[in-house]
């Protein structure tokens, strides 16, 4: 409440505090600037004259100007005690939310203050909408929303879905590059309760140290050099959904204490706000980096691990899921037949071993961007293994990161062992992928002491 009388101050505070959390009273309306800068507030009183013989209310007009100039959803009762009809229909028509005569009436001042929060609440509440519907438009636009498998580890993957998607549970997601572990965190969502609400995705290694906080948890307009606009922070967005952040073995250790924190307190603090607001999310992370490891060396800090990681889903590589190389590839030559208006209708067989004999070192981003560029360079209705001629040049590397082994005894060793474990040891199936005979490939596996 901002009004030059002191006693009319004294006596609102005396009244107002048995209903509010808080009560702020100032007399100089110079310094409305700088309590806006510094809180937000459900409710402003706001005196409409504060020189003598002045009667306008044109100073509280002008004050008017400045509140919703700094926060356009204020909500501004004006007071005065020369009032008329005509000055409240003004008041009205610059913005403010009601217009109160002195000396009020108790019951009556409380009943136009309760008004005024349900109101601000209101606005506040299509604000977060209106943030959860870009939000949701915008993952609505994200591509492959679907996981698509049926090999024996993704079976794997599904059952650990189902098992922890009802719960509340905040679930860890491990894999490499290109695995589809935001596809895992969003099927986790729409499988949960909360699959009304929004997924908010958040690439932790994409957001710098200085934008952190601005990012996570929000900042109030004018709070530092590039705050022209009050903004909602991700978990603020993300409130009563999921909330998933990928790639968070990237976070600095500082970073990882100031996530930890609001994670064991559920609620944030905008920057330049004295204001916490309470947070109900579920969190699902994800990392491409060895954690456990990490927790050892000391660059990942384990109350934060723990935190994070109730449940732990390790997505395979697409070398561990050879058998779901052809339904990736068809579904990538359909989306893409369709993109670039080609005819092409289906992958050759030599095609397809080729495919699944290659480690995929990018996983299924790769084979993604593979079937997308044969496509585009192909002009017939299939896709031959010719047409993937760029995977030959393509040097490939081991798990551990060294050059693959080129010597030809070991390639082939390797290529049956491919063979027997896209077919869990069947050795006819092994035998006919590798174009030989059973009696061959004994003799081979002798050759090689498998």
């Amino acid at each position: 409440m901002i009004d030059d009388d002191e006693d009319v101050l004294l006596a609102a505070k005396l009244l107002l505090k048995k209903h509010a959390h808080q009560v702020i009273i100032e007399k100089n309306p110079k310094k409305i600037p700088f309590l806006l800068n510094n809180d937000t507030y459900d409710v402003i009183l706001l005196d409409m004259n504060f020189s003598k013989d002045i009667t306008s209310g044109k100073e509280g007009f002008y004050w008017l100007e400045q509140i919703l100039e700094k926060d356009r959803d204020a909500v501004v009762i004006l007071i005065t005690a020369f009032g008329d009809v005509e000055m409240a229909v003004n008041a009205l028509k610059a913005g403010a939310t009601d217009f109160v005569l002195k000396p009020w009436q108790n019951e009556k001042l409380l009943a136009t203050i309760n008004t005024a929060i349900k109101l601000k609440k209101s606005y506040r509440e299509v604000d977060k909408l209106k943030k959860a519907k870009e939000q949701l438009e915008a993952d609505l636009n994200k591509p492959f929303r679907d996981i698509i498998g049926n090999s024996k580890p993704m079976m794997k993957v599904f059952n650990l879905i189902d098992k922890v998607a009802d719960t509340d549970a905040n679930v860890l997601i491990l894999g490499e590059n290109g695995t589809g572990k935001e596809l895992v965190a969003r099927a986790i969502h729409l499988k949960s309760q909360r699959s009304q609400n929004v997924f908010v995705s958040v690439d932790m290694g994409a957001i710098t140290e200085t934008l952190f906080e601005s990012e996570l948890f929000g900042h109030k307009k004018g709070s530092f050099t590039d705050a022209h606009e009050d903004r909602s922070g991700r978990f603020v967005i993300a409130n009563q959904g999921t909330i998933f952040l990928d790639e968070i073995g990237n976070l600095s250790t500082p970073l990882q204490s100031k996530l930890l924190t609001v994670l064991q307190e559920r609620h944030v603090t905008p920057i330049g706000s004295n204001v916490s607001l309470d947070i109900d999310i579920r969190l699902v992370s994800a990392t491409n980096m060895p954690i456990h490891d990490m927790v050892n060396e000391g660059t990942f800090r384990q109350d934060l691990l723990y935190r994070i990681n109730t449940v732990e889903i390790r997505i395979p590589p697409l070398r561990d899921r050879i058998d779901d190389i052809p339904l990736l590839t068809n579904h990538f030559l359909m989306k893409y037949g369709k993109k670039y208006r080609k005819p092409v209708k289906s992958v050759s067989e030599s095609a397809m071993k080729k495919l699944q004999l290659y480690t995929w070192p990018g996983n299924i981003r790769e084979l993604q961007h593979a079937i997308e560029r044969a496509v585009i360079m192909s002009d017939k209705d299939e896709i031959n293994a010719e047409d993937f001629f760029f995977l030959s040049q393509t040097v490939e590397f081991g798990s551990n990161g060294d050059q693959a082994n080129l010597n030809l005894d070991e390639v082939e060793k390797n290529t049956i062992l491919k063979a027997l474990n896209m077919y869990d040891g069947n050795i006819s199936k092994a035998a006919r992928e590798l174009g030989l005979t059973r009696a061959s490939l004994y003799r081979r596996l002798e050759k090689h002491g498998l």
